[in-house]
């Protein structure tokens, strides 16, 4: 069976940037995800369209396909009356901001008096993406599954011990699974 949209498939990655440097990787149990559902960047699920269980991939995805270029706009000032904790606030920190289009990570820059300089650019932004994928296994998506837009069961965040049967209801979060649309 082939990757094609609205399949469910699983991949063993490792992830990392241009000099080399490990990003992130499957650890443990394989990723799974809804194939063309927007739960991978745009450029590796263009990569893995047509592949099959068993089959692997090197590949370079550029910023425009990943995780977008920087946005200098995005890197601002705000005081520091603005955290919960403003005496612990230091360089290298990151918080998640509820913004118009969703959550967003931002990262501390620098601080200077009253003054944060934080970064809203997504950490992989202007970032080479190098992927090394092996695909484990491609399945037909549950009816649950396509009206969710995600995968339910092993691979879709939830531990063994989730208790999220999700139901065609919003599940909250409570299981980590992403939440049910």
């Amino acid at each position: 069976m082939t990757i094609q949209k609205d399949r469910v498939v699983s991949i063993d990655y490792e992830l990392k940037d241009a000099t080399g440097v490990l990003i992130d990787r499957s650890e443990g149990e394989p990723l799974s995800y809804l194939h063309g559902n927007d739960n991978l960047i745009p450029g590796l699920e263009r990569q893995l369209e047509g592949k099959k269980a068993g089959d692997k991939l090197n590949c370079v995805i550029a910023p425009t396909d990943g995780y977008g270029e920087r946005d200098t706009e995005l890197v601002f000032e705000v005081s520091k009356s603005n955290f919960a904790e403003p005496e612990k606030i230091e360089p290298g920190m990151q918080f998640q901001a509820q913004q118009e289009d969703g959550v967003h990570i931002v990262t501390v820059v620098s601080v200077e008096g009253e003054n944060v300089k934080v970064d809203a650019n997504h950490p992989l932004a202007g970032k080479d993406l190098h992927f090394n994928v092996t695909v484990k296994d491609v399945r037909e998506a549950s009816e649950e599954e396509l009206s969710h837009g995600h995968v339910h069961g092993g691979g879709h965040g939830c531990g063994d011990d989730c208790e999220c049967d999700c139901e065609g209801d919003d599940c909250g979060d409570e299981c980590g699974c992403s939440g049910c649309h």
